[in-house]
């Protein structure tokens, strides 16, 4: 039977893809794709994962939520955090992912931070969905991932002789 995909018969590859292509898939899979689950610990130790909808600056995440949300206390107590974002699954080949694992925090709108991401977050689209004037931009703190390690998993990568799951770090 001929295989569509033969690169993804056999055992995976193990090489590295080189630090600057491997960050350029992540940045791209960030910025064209504005869904990711974020997981928190709950106050008992078990997880919780919110599906939230995110922008992105760099390697960093964010979106609104209000302080008294869940995912919000929860972050309050312990900034641990994990984010899933993926791409939609026809197969195997089409296999595309990140986790990001790090540190979340929440600012106000009035943090000196504020501006540089309310700039990235498009917010207007959001006013016009629920009928708000776009002379006063939203109010809503944000939360900021900012990850210490993401894992992103692309198993297209095979087709080119490097493994399809790649670690990368800040340096």
């Amino acid at each position: 039977m001929p295989l569509t995909n033969p690169w993804l018969a056999g055992p995976a590859p193990d090489r590295e893809l080189p630090r600057e292509r491997l960050e350029e898939r992540i940045l791209n899979l960030l910025s064209t794709h504005n869904m990711a689950v974020v997981a928190t610990v709950n106050p008992d130790g078990s997880p919780a994962a919110t599906p939230v909808r995110f922008y992105s600056l760099g390697f960093e995440i964010f979106y609104t939520s209000w302080n008294s949300s869940p995912k919000s206390r929860n972050l309050r107590r312990d900034p641990r955090v994990s984010a899933a974002v993926f791409a939609p699954l026809v197969g195997q080949a089409s296999s595309r992912g990140a986790q990001l694992f790090g540190t979340a925090r929440t600012i106000e709108r009035d943090h000196p931070d504020a501006d540089g991401y309310w700039e990235a977050f498009r917010w207007q689209s959001e006013q016009v969905e629920r009928g708000r004037s776009l002379d006063s931009p939203p109010q809503d703190p944000l939360t900021i991932i900012a990850p210490d390690r993401i894992v992103y998993t692309e198993h297209w990568l095979r087709r080119d002789g490097y493994k399809p799951r790649q670690t990368w770090r800040p340096a």
